[in-house]
């Protein structure tokens, strides 16, 4: 296979992964694989479900980090940023004291995505919190929270390639 037959979603990982995928995708039988191996969708429809969901996450594995401010589904974030969830810290000053705020937008299509989805990039945008960069600390935090991060991330990246396929 050539470098430059494979999406750009996919172009940072091994032909020898990649290869299978676009196998079953050509075949019409990618989102078969994929429904059987994440069967479950999540019920956090609703931005106060989300924040709950972000928020009982980060009490298990990050308790000592900053509060969260706002965690919401957000529209525009795969349009503009080429982004899945984002997370920014605002400061402020508020009388005499500098005021943080926490924020997380994860992108709508998660509201009908697997839970495992969901979770792998509230873990990501959580594990933000405490390493800004995605470096060697980041992603062992990624996978202290959930294990399987890198399984997820490329079966998500997968997901994501036979969603637009599909709505071709």
């Amino acid at each position: 296979m050539n470098r430059c037959d494979i999406p750009a979603i996919l172009a940072g990982y091994p032909a020898g992964l990649v290869e299978p995928v676009l196998h079953l995708l050509a075949e019409g039988r990618l989102g078969d694989a994929l429904q059987r191996r994440y069967p479950l969708r999540h019920a956090v429809r609703s931005d106060r479900a989300l924040y709950d969901y972000v928020h009982a996450i980060k009490n298990e594995c990050l308790r000592n980090t900053p509060p969260l401010s706002k965690v919401v589904y957000d529209n525009s974030l795969k349009l503009l940023r080429q982004a899945l969830g984002t997370h920014t810290r605002v400061s402020r000053v508020q009388g005499g004291r500098l005021k943080a705020k926490n924020e997380i937008r994860i992108a709508t299509v998660f509201r009908e995505a697997p839970e495992a989805f969901l979770r792998m990039i509230v873990v990501h945008e959580l594990a933000h919190l405490r390493e800004r960069e995605h470096d060697k600390e980041f992603y062992q935090l990624c996978r202290y929270m959930e294990p399987a991060y890198h399984q997820l991330e490329f079966d998500l990246r997968v997901w994501l390639l036979w969603r637009d396929a599909a709505a071709m």
